[in-house]
């Protein structure tokens, strides 16, 4: 990185020196990773200054979480942000699932009042308000919070925080439903996040939360997940003791499959109506059987990436001299072209976002090209870079596959996918 770009940077982030869970000083390296470009900050020109930042995993002694320290300004980096949560036909379904699961299960919910905290363009929402419930949204994402507003969502643009909670309460009253979807990982200020959520909290109510699982991270090599919005990464017994904290109860958890592993947690004030489901005794019992937070689990990931990355070169060195190309300007991309060190390699990168098409990827600039110029270039080998939809992709072009070219996946294993394999791969 150049001085330029060192400067950029440090004007835009802060490392902090206290467990966002916990406050405990008492927090040490688990996993370092090389200095990463914020995942959406696109360019309409090749430019070699990108700031890069940290995206290193600390892990706290104290109660075992284990988070990214290096906190980018929100401003910064939630202005270009590109996702949302109704472009992706897995999530739509998976929200419409969740949904009815919830009410059906955990109900009757007497003032049907939900609020979503990181509410994205108001798709989970939806589907409450579907339902017969009033509906409210907060997001920090300014765009698609108006764009969700205008499509019938009422969505706050902010982050919630203690005194946004008090705001909320007092204008809208409290919520006997609160939800927060894989955003429960993106804030600094965790506690001060939470007790917003506390204080809009009905009595009675349910506060229901997804996060990107610890254990799936780590058991299955998902260097993808890992970027600077995604601030925690959760794990059952941090989070037990984190809500205790702040009077909540973890009154039910489920592993679910979505973004290659996560849970859903469910809890209540301590006392409340639910009775506490075994699946939060049995989890936290798996955890402790895989010693989880234990650092030693942490340098075993360390281990198993390098060697990852040795396997990665072995597999591309034979194709340098021919073009090789990336698929997929997703958020993991910019995390897995730099640790595995391939920004020298892609020539160009296959996507059909209209916000992204015709743009150069943060840090490397990549250029990003329609998914049909993938058979004009025809490369010897496609990184898939949005891992979540390698088996799609592979389907979607089994004809490139057919014609002697090659995909190469990297999370959550490393697999060159060709004519030999591709049948078992998309099964």
């Amino acid at each position: 990185m150049n001085n330029n770009a060192i400067l950029e940077s440090k004007k835009h982030y802060h490392h902090r020196d206290t467990c966002r869970l916990c406050l405990s000083e008492k927090i040490k390296l688990a996993i370092p990773f090389s200095p990463t470009p914020i995942a959406e900050k696109y360019t309409k020109e090749p430019t070699q200054a990108t700031p890069l930042f940290p995206v290193d995993l600390y892990m706290c002694e104290q109660c075992g979480h284990v988070q990214i320290l290096d906190v980018i300004d929100p401003e910064y980096l939630w202005s270009d942000y590109t996702y949302h949560s109704g472009q992706t036909q897995g999530i739509v379904k998976h929200f419409e699932e969740v949904s009815a699961h919830v009410i059906d299960h955990f109900g009757p919910f007497h003032k049907q009042f939900a609020l979503d905290v990181g509410s994205n363009d108001g798709t989970l929402l939806r589907n409450f308000k579907n339902r017969g419930f009033r509906v409210l949204g907060i997001d920090p994402a300014t765009q698609i919070a108006a764009k969700a507003t205008e499509n019938g969502i009422e969505t706050i643009a902010d982050l919630m925080s203690f005194e946004k909670g008090c705001e909320i309460k007092a204008h809208y009253g409290t919520a006997d439903l609160i939800t927060a979807f894989n955003v429960f990982a993106h804030a600094d200020e965790m506690k001060d996040l939470l007790k917003g959520i506390v204080e809009v909290l009905d009595k009675d109510g349910l506060f229901v939360f997804e996060v990107s699982y610890l254990k799936d991270i780590i058991d299955k090599m998902l260097v993808g997940t890992i970027f600077h919005e995604h601030l925690c990464n959760h794990s059952l017994i941090p989070l037990i003791q984190f809500l205790n904290a702040e009077g909540l109860e973890v009154i039910h958890v489920e592993h679910v499959s979505i973004q290659g592993g996560s849970i859903i947690g469910y809890a209540q004030h301590i006392g409340g109506p639910r009775l506490v489901n075994v699946s939060v005794e049995n989890m936290v019992a798996n955890e402790n059987n895989a010693k989880l937070h234990d650092f030693l689990s942490m340098e075993n990931f360390v281990t198993r990436l390098e060697a990852m990355k040795s396997e990665v070169k072995t597999l591309l060195d034979p194709h340098l001299n021919n073009k090789i190309a990336g698929y997929g300007a997703a958020r993991s991309g910019p995390m897995l072209i730099t640790q595995f060190g391939l920004g020298q390699s892609i020539n160009e990168i296959y996507d059909d976002h209209p916000q992204k098409v015709g743009l150069y990827t943060p840090g490397d600039s990549i250029l990003v090209k329609p998914t049909q110029c993938l058979y004009e270039t025809n490369p010897a080998v496609v990184v898939i870079l949005a891992w979540i939809h390698a088996k799609a992709i592979v389907r979607k072009h089994t004809d490139y596959i057919l014609n002697g070219g090659s995909f190469l996946t990297l999370s959550p294993e490393v697999k060159l996918i060709d004519k030999s394999n591709y049948e078992d791969f998309i099964k």
